[in-house]
């Protein structure tokens, strides 16, 4: 069988329409197909590939890593020099408060350990987040999901969550006293980039104080400079008490974590002791690579280029059958008339060496969050490609 057959034969399937796009190489905004295929990745593998694929940085601090060691032992025991300097530099991006870091695998996992660790901390039963929210597909982050589609087939899931509207100042008097946390992507991703304003953040923030919940804050998909600041709720003058992060933070590893103050994170360690563990989290290889692209994201001023990159996109993706752009940053939503005359379009456009995709809850609207490395010719390029797609399927 060749490397297609084998991939249908013996990988698990998540749809019956896989894009079958098979890759041989990457680097930079580009993948490289077994026959001569080359094509501009306009989604950094969903939100993933900040820095580029195969940024030489990180290469040469994995290649580091490798030539020291490889998992040691489950998290939390041993002192090891990635995982340290990885939490040291995290929490130098954000404010005081956030000085206590916890590491996963993924950002599913980041966003289980700080539901865990609200529940733990505050005593309380009640979670809210968001309709249209999306925060991964484990049964706890499924749980605080906010589209029915995609969770009534698992339930039951876990009890007491309730759904609000995101950047609904009415739907904030449900938050009550015996609420543990409320959890909100501060960039809404999965719903198509929308983004609430500084006064409802300010008015959620007022609002989990007076009540003594805590503030979550997903950042899987809009941190780590993608919005144009390192963490996107710097925009809004608040401070969140736990911040979960993944995907663009291992520079192409597997990496996540959940980030609070060190008051919070140390009920974890008693009653029960091991409140929370893992084995594989912070992996020193995948913290080596977390912790250069930090660096790269800081000594290239990728975060400072940010803007002028979205503007440009916004300019020159000008046609008639487009009917807006949504964004924050590199962190954006090109909206269609429907599913039926986007699908064309994006599947048309990687014929003609371009990636992009749809959103889940958002299927009239294109996805676009490229490489921060992306050059001002290779956006140029790209949004020719995605006009050029347009007129050929119009």
């Amino acid at each position: 069988m060749n490397n297609r057959q084998l991939f249908l034969s013996h990988l698990a399937q998540t749809t019956d329409f896989p894009l079958m796009i098979e890759v041989e190489k990457a680097e930079g905004v580009y993948l490289y197909g077994p026959n001569q295929e080359k094509y501009i990745d306009l989604i950094s593998g969903i939100g993933v590939s900040n820095v580029g694929h195969r940024h030489p940085k990180v290469l040469e601090a994995i290649q580091n890593q490798l030539d020291k060691y490889l998992h040691l032992m489950v998290y939390g025991e041993y002192v090891q020099t990635p995982q340290t300097l990885l939490a040291k530099a995290l929490c130098d991006t954000l404010p005081n408060q956030l000085d206590n870091v916890y590491f996963v695998n993924s950002g599913s996992e980041a966003i289980e350990g700080a539901l865990k660790l609200a529940k733990r901390y505050t005593g309380k039963k009640k979670l809210f987040s968001c309709i249209n929210a999306y925060h991964g597909s484990s049964h706890g982050s499924l749980s605080i999901g906010g589209n029915e589609i995609f969770k009534r087939a698992y339930r039951p899931l876990l009890p007491g969550v309730t759904n609000i509207v995101y950047g609904g100042y009415a739907d904030l008097v449900k938050i009550d006293s015996d609420t543990a946390a409320v959890v909100v992507e501060t960039i809404q991703g999965e719903a198509g980039i929308r983004v609430a304003c500084t006064n409802y953040f300010q008015a959620l923030r007022k609002k989990c104080d007076e009540v003594g919940a805590l503030l979550i804050l997903d950042e899987i998909q809009a941190g780590f400079g993608r919005t144009g600041k390192f963490w996107a709720f710097e925009h809004f003058d608040i401070v969140p008490d736990i911040v979960v992060c993944a995907k663009g933070m291992g520079g192409g590893m597997p990496i996540g974590a959940f980030i609070a103050n060190k008051e919070v994170m140390g009920v974890f360690k008693n009653n029960p002791l091991l409140g929370h563990i893992t084995t594989f989290g912070g992996h020193p290889v995948s913290a080596a690579a977390s912790l250069a692209t930090i660096q790269i994201l800081q000594k290239e001023n990728l975060i400072a280029q940010v803007e002028e990159k979205a503007a440009l996109f916004k300019k020159l993706l000008i046609h008639p059958k487009i009917k807006g752009i949504r964004n924050k940053g590199l962190m954006m939503a090109v909206e269609f008339e429907s599913f039926e005359v986007l699908k064309p379009i994006i599947d048309r456009a990687i014929e003609l060496g371009v990636i992009t995709d749809w959103f889940l809850f958002c299927d009239d609207s294109m996805r676009i969050a490229p490489p921060l490395v992306i050059t001002e010719e290779e956006i140029k390029g790209a949004c020719s490609i995605i006009l050029q797609a347009i007129e050929d399927v119009a």
